[in-house]
């Protein structure tokens, strides 16, 4: 079972400012505070969102200082189109009954603060003096978890590695460079509808190649993303960040290894559309073989509108009472826990180097004496009760590289699934344009 949560950092913040401006107050005089840019089914997205995502993103671009800055028309309309997405998501989500509570959305600002070295009753006060509204911040935190928790449940838990896929994909990796050779990747997607036609098929993909001609005529590459790109990471200037092969979809792992550091590929064709592929650089060397493993087991329960926190947790706290006294963790595990990964096996989570789950499972993994049972603690997944089955220090076997390897198949596949998943949500979507 992999943990996922995701990370808004206060870095981020300090270099956008106004990003969460102070509450726009009635005004009473009747004059209009704000306008929809755009209707979204049955929200809206208002030109203040516009606004305030258009300065962050124009504030992050200056501060790389990476090349002329594309037109504003062209950065707005980016912008826009990232928060119709967004609130598409947002809608499916409450729709699908994902709630982050109080307690979950705490819990990841602990994080946050943990990692700036800021106390978390201290945030607030450092943001305002940031000009940063943290009423605004928390919102826009759980709106992200709710997000996480939705592509969770409709992308990543769909994902499917064939075992043919996976023969496959340790013969490749004898031909490969070392695994812990990274690549930093920039990548342009040209998007085509699910029944396009030949002739629209040969008009994006002469387009992306006379973006890629531009490219290697010298144009910089992040603001033909910006421009161009419809991928999600448009407004990073199509930065993927820095990726071992394993981790990139495959197609475009194919590709990099072949390039030398600022070479453009061809065209890649795939069901999202067309791709230009660039790497902009490689690093890597000699790393270590050994890795050191816990070995646990858990049982999950998550809160529903009929069962809230409290109940939950005080029902793991009977069933750690049970096990205390002498019952099967393992039956116990199998019968109440809803993890899907893991209640088959008897909440078996195997052998996981730390890092594999979320701060907060590590955290209490970390803390235990072998066989010993954690008290009820609480993650963006629900509660859990944990047993330290063991420890050790494991040369990388074929057992724990297979493992590796059908990890990272699963990763290269997420971007890909993640926009085929968007792309039709946004087919579906009703959206009407208004003013920016």
């Amino acid at each position: 079972m992999k943990y996922l949560i995701p990370l808004l950092t206060l870095a981020f913040l300090a270099a956008s400012p106004g990003a969460h401006s102070q509450t726009q107050e009635l005004s009473s005089r009747g004059e209009q505070l704000d306008k929809i840019a755009a209707v979204v089914n049955e929200g809206v997205v208002l030109k203040s969102q516009v606004d305030q995502q258009y300065a962050a993103v124009v504030a992050r671009l200056k501060q790389q200082q990476e090349g002329q800055m594309p037109p504003a028309q062209v950065i707005r309309q980016q912008v826009l189109e990232r928060l119709v997405l967004q609130e598409i998501q947002a809608q499916r989500a409450e729709r699908l009954g994902i709630v982050v509570s109080d307690e979950m959305l705490n819990t990841a600002l602990r994080d946050v603060a943990q990692r700036n070295n800021i106390p978390f009753d201290q945030m607030p006060a450092m943001m305002a003096r940031q000009g940063v509204d943290y009423a605004g911040y928390r919102e826009d935190m759980r709106r992200e978890i709710a997000m996480s928790l939705l592509r969770q449940r409709d992308v990543l838990a769909r994902i499917y590695v064939s075992p043919r896929e996976l023969d496959q994909a340790l013969e490749r990796e004898t031909d490969k460079p070392a695994d812990n050779i990274e690549y930093d990747v920039s990548h342009i997607l040209l998007s085509l509808p699910e029944s396009a036609a030949a002739g629209q098929m040969a008009e994006v993909e002469r387009r992306a190649e006379e973006i890629r001609q531009r490219a290697l005529a010298g144009e910089d590459f992040g603001q033909l993303a910006i421009t161009y790109s419809q991928a999600q990471s448009a407004l990073d200037r199509g930065k993927l960040g820095w990726r071992r092969a394993a981790q990139l979809p495959q197609f475009i792992a194919d590709e990099v290894v072949k390039l030398e550091p600022g070479q453009v590929a061809p065209p890649l064709r795939t069901p999202t559309g067309f791709h230009i592929v660039k790497l902009d650089g490689v690093r890597g060397g000699e790393g270590p073989m050994v890795v050191e493993q816990v070995h646990a087991r858990h049982i999950l329960l998550r809160p529903t509108e009929v069962q809230d926190d409290a109940t939950t947790r005080q029902r793991l706290e009977d069933l750690r009472k049970r096990i205390l006294a002498g019952e099967d963790f393992s039956a116990l595990a199998s019968i109440t826990s809803e993890d899907p990964g893991s209640a088959a096996q008897g909440g078996d989570l195997g052998w996981a180097a730390p890092g594999t789950f979320v701060p907060e499972f590590d955290e209490v993994l970390g803390k235990l004496e072998e066989n010993e049972i954690s008290e009820p603690f609480r993650t963006q997944y629900g509660w859990h009760i944990v047993q330290m089955l063991g420890k050790r220090f494991h040369d990388q076997s074929d057992e724990v590289r297979r493992q590796r390897v059908l990890t990272a198949l699963r990763e290269s596949k997420v971007d890909e699934e993640t926009e085929l998943w968007l792309r039709r949500l946004r087919d579906e979507a009703y959206v009407e344009y208004r003013s920016m």
